[in-house]
């Protein structure tokens, strides 16, 4: 679903590094397009690739909260709460565009995220028409909600010296570009990069990437996550498995060492691939079809296991705010 790879090549710049990141040291992706008929008329991404809600979803991992809207108030009451108490500083809220699903949730988001101290930025997703000219109309708007972070996704859409030219005119935000190619936000006079895709990128190539964004003079801001399954969601075979949170461990590990700026979570609740670290409960679906909890994570099992995923998230941001 979210893995063009870039083939962009060019050159990065050898400027003065920025400061480092004010404020977040940890950001995590959030995804408000799930509903239900209860509160949206309809199930929304649920229901993906054939799948039949409630008797089926289009996720290898059932949510222990069961399946909800991200329009409820008590659910994302009780979501923040839990990212804050993970020790994210950061809401990164997927968004495609003024209008959207995500649009008419953004500021139900932002106030339940604001109620736990957590900052908010947005996710721009490569909606329809997008352009540099929109994009600049977006973060506008988007600073409305008092957004100082913007993550472009997908920047291919636009050529890369429209995006020089947008940068160049913004002011008072700082906007991250997801790439693995640090010559292609540098050619886009972008303040930041991110890797999102934690299937294509692994741990390996964090301390390059963020030397590379050093010397280039751009934050850092690799993302790290459990694992990738989406084969019920899009059919993609390929997997990343989580080995009993190994693979977690790795990625945060290697975020640590390559002293990123701010490290960037894949995900809290992409359930269609897998990434969410959202508490998830092992169970058989109406239809027969088996889900998948963490039981075995850092060796745990059953309600404990459920939650071992975000307790884990709190070990590593602590030690983003102990690090030298």
């Amino acid at each position: 679903m979210r893995h063009a790879l870039l083939v962009f090549a060019a050159a990065f710049l050898l400027v003065p590094a920025p400061a480092a990141a004010a404020g977040a040291r940890s950001a995590i992706f959030y995804y408000p397009w799930y509903g239900v008929p209860a509160h949206d008329g309809a199930y929304q991404h649920w229901q993906q690739n054939g799948a039949r809600p409630p008797r089926s979803i289009s996720s290898a991992y059932f949510p222990a909260r069961g399946i909800y809207s991200c329009s409820d108030r008590l659910v994302l009451a009780a979501q923040m709460a839990e990212i804050r108490a993970a020790g994210v500083d950061q809401v990164v809220v997927s968004w495609w565009g003024r209008a959207s699903a995500e649009d008419a949730r953004l500021a139900g988001v932002v106030a339940a995220a604001r109620r736990q101290g957590l900052s908010v930025a947005a996710h721009v997703e490569p909606y329809g028409g997008r352009t540099a000219a929109t994009v600049e109309a977006d973060v506008a708007y988007l600073r409305g909600f008092g957004m100082r972070d913007v993550y472009v996704y997908g920047p291919q859409d636009v050529p890369v010296d429209e995006w020089a030219a947008l940068n160049d005119r913004l002011a008072g935000v700082r906007v991250f570009v997801q790439t693995a190619l640090v010559g292609y936000g540098a050619a886009g006079r972008f303040d930041g990069v991110y890797t999102y895709d934690i299937l294509s990128y692994g741990g390996g190539m964090l301390g390059r990437y963020c030397d590379q964004a050093r010397a280039a003079g751009l934050l850092c801001a690799p993302s790290v996550g459990p694992g990738y399954d989406a084969r019920r969601a899009v059919g993609d075979p390929r997997v990343k498995r989580r080995q009993d949170g190994r693979t977690y461990d790795s990625m945060w590990r290697a975020a640590v060492r390559a002293r990123a700026d701010v490290v960037t979570i894949t995900s809290y609740n992409e359930w269609h691939e897998g990434t969410q670290i959202e508490p998830a409960r092992a169970r058989v679906g109406a239809d027969g079809r088996q889900y998948r909890g963490y039981d075995g994570a850092w060796g745990k099992r059953g309600a404990e296991a459920e939650r071992a995923y975000l307790d884990r998230t709190a070990f590593w941001t602590a030690r983003l705010r102990t690090r030298s």
